[in-house]
């Protein structure tokens, strides 16, 4: 069997949901598990955070009705369950079946709901506010969802807006986005439109903007113990879930002069060994990481060197006593060094998300409780 495996450490991350929930003050939380909760598996995820009793998650968001139906097939998971994508005609009974909330967000939402004659379905509305993505723009909210409102069987059980600068230091933009969002508040509330529960903030608004908390917040990556950028590493005491794990295949001696993988990225300057390991670009190692990442074995960190090539990697291991069947950690921490998702994206010039979702499926999950 190979050796390469993610280890998803379950207590971590239900440590990051309590600590979460502290900062909520008693406001709900939608625990964000869309894209297999960001590469560590949603149906492991949600069952462990749904064990947390009366402080599991008020919700789960997902990015697709496929999701969902996971969600409530297989996970058996009666928790309100929020679908981020856009509502089309050929799956909208299906959100009705599994008591799924579809967002809206564009007129042919309107004839979709009124397709389904009368059926009851609860919905939340995304209000662009400045993302320019999903979501009825700013102006038009009201006039948009008076008419939704208007439809027999839909219920407005909430209303949402999306940030598209909450990770950058400069908040003005937010902030504009955050007024524009609370004038189509007071606009609703003016009209007499109940618009049920009211949500802003992902994981950087969480972190940042906490006069947006509202009565929800959207926690994703900071549930998976990584933050949202460098620069607010370290405002929560975040665990990391994540851990990418492998074996030594093997050891190889390697002479003064000679070279390591494709395109001769590496000539050794003098004689050394070599530690072989079965991961690669097809597991979500990326080729950028070549020659400047490094592995840990026996609590020391070796460089790996080398191109990076579809499914092996080497490291330099010089002639310390390190055999084929050593342990080998990629992503994570053994004997007091690190590596981590953020030593990834600086040289991947990249952010977490892409490397927590990169890790493919052919890396198999080990759940530790």
């Amino acid at each position: 069997m190979r050796p390469t495996y993610a280890e998803i450490n379950l207590s971590n991350l239900k440590s990051n949901l309590l600590q979460i929930r502290n900062i909520a003050k008693g406001k709900k939380i939608l625990a964000v598990v869309k894209a297999d909760a960001y590469g560590h598996g949603m149906s492991e995820c949600v069952a462990a955070l749904n064990s947390l009793g009366n402080q599991k998650p008020d919700y789960y968001g997902v990015s697709s009705i496929d999701e969902a139906m996971i969600l409530r097939q297989i996970c058996k998971i009666e928790t309100p369950i929020l679908d981020f994508s856009m509502l089309n005609f050929s799956t909208v009974n299906h959100y009705v079946e599994y008591k799924v909330i579809p967002t809206v967000s564009v007129d042919d939402d309107i004839r979709i709901l009124q397709s389904l004659g009368g059926k009851e379905i609860k919905v939340h509305a995304n209000i662009d506010t400045g993302m320019g993505r999903i979501g009825v723009k700013h102006y038009n909210a009201v006039n948009f969802l008076k008419k939704i409102t208007e439809i027999p069987g839909v219920t407005l059980d909430g209303v949402y807006t999306h940030y598209a600068t909450a990770d950058e230091e400069d908040k003005s933009f937010s902030n504009i986005q955050l007024e524009r969002f609370k004038n189509v508040l007071i606009e609703l509330k003016n009209e007499g439109i109940n618009y049920g529960v009211v949500h802003a903030n992902n994981s950087s608004a969480i972190l940042e903007i906490s006069d947006s908390i509202f009565d929800m917040i959207r926690p994703g990556i900071i549930l998976y113990g990584v933050s949202p950028s460098e620069r607010t590493d370290g405002k929560m005491l975040l665990k990391q879930v994540m851990s990418l794990k492998s074996k030594v295949s093997g050891i190889k001696n390697i002479l003064k002069g000679e070279s390591v993988s494709y395109g001769r990225m590496f000539i050794a300057k003098q004689e050394t060994n070599i530690a072989i390991v079965p991961i690669g670009y097809a597991d979500g190692y990326d080729r950028e990481l070549s020659n400047n990442i490094y592995g840990i074995i026996n609590g020391k960190k070796y460089p790996q060197i080398g191109r990076i090539t579809m499914d092996t990697v080497m490291f330099d291991i010089g002639f310390d006593d390190i055999k084929a069947g050593d342990d080998i950690v990629l992503l994570g921490e053994q004997g007091g060094q690190k590596v981590t998702v953020w030593d990834w994206t600086r040289i991947m010039k990249t952010i977490p998300y892409e490397v927590m979702c990169g890790i493919s499926k052919r890396v198999k999950r080990i759940y530790k409780n």
